[in-house]
């Protein structure tokens, strides 16, 4: 396996991802009346869920694609793997807001982008490589950053930096 692209490790915490879906959500309401939400499997489900909330959304559906490759481990591979798009949904998008956790490099924005040309896309964290593909994001981070979200974590002993850089391995 090649070197990864990711240098730099960015945790979010629950508080963190609800005070950017709220952000987002302040941002999106003098944007609206929006007719629902459409999020894309699985990370935009909790940000649509606190985006449905906030702006007194009901209509919830679901793209479901899966693009990261899943290496031996379980962990999402360093390179996305090939798009499939498991689930669709009907019309083009006009009037909804389709909701992403991530932009990353683009190729999962593009695929949905295509099926829903007029839906308004919004994600909570954009990287430069898609952020052009994204109408509204809460937050941005360098392309060399893994987002770490609350719903791959657990809690768990962290070595301290200064023994880190001093023990190395």
């Amino acid at each position: 396996m090649g070197q990864s692209p990711y240098s730099k490790d960015f945790p979010v915490t629950w508080e963190e991802l609800h005070r950017n879906s709220r952000a987002l959500s302040w941002r999106l309401l003098e944007l609206g009346p929006w007719k629902g939400i459409i999020a894309i499997t699985r990370g935009g489900l909790v940000p649509a869920a606190i985006l449905a909330r906030e702006l007194d959304i009901r209509l919830i559906d679901t793209v479901c694609v899966t693009s990261y490759g899943v290496n031996d481990e379980g962990d999402a591979a360093m390179h996305q793997g090939e798009l499939n798009i498991l689930k669709s949904v009907e019309g083009d998008g006009e009037g909804f807001l389709l909701v992403d956790d991530l932009v990353d490099t683009g190729k999962t924005a593009r695929c949905v982008r295509e099926m829903l040309p007029k839906a308004h896309f919004v994600t909570l964290y954009a990287k430069p490589a898609g952020r052009p593909l994204v109408d509204t994001y809460a937050m941005e981070v360098s392309q060399d950053t893994w987002i770490r979200f609350p719903w791959d974590m657990e809690y768990t002993f962290s070595t301290p930096l200064a023994d880190r850089t001093n023990n190395p391995g």
